[in-house]
């Protein structure tokens, strides 16, 4: 990932989220794959912003080695 070469850890913020929590790479390619294929969701979004981080975290706990 552009500027975090060892990668993002779970519960670190990207470094490319505005404050907005926009994507500042969205749209360009160096934009890493992986970002991209996360795609939002009824599931993932919920109703709220609390509930579409709390899947997040849930999705990083699940994946993290």
């Amino acid at each position: 990932m552009p500027g975090m070469p060892q990668g993002k850890a779970a519960g670190e913020r990207c470094l490319h989220l505005d404050d907005a929590m926009r994507c500042r790479l969205f749209g360009r390619p160096e934009r890493p794959a992986f970002c991209g294929g996360l795609q939002p969701s009824r599931e993932m979004c919920g109703e709220d912003r609390g509930q579409a981080l709390a899947w997040l975290v849930r999705l990083e706990r699940l994946t993290a080695p």
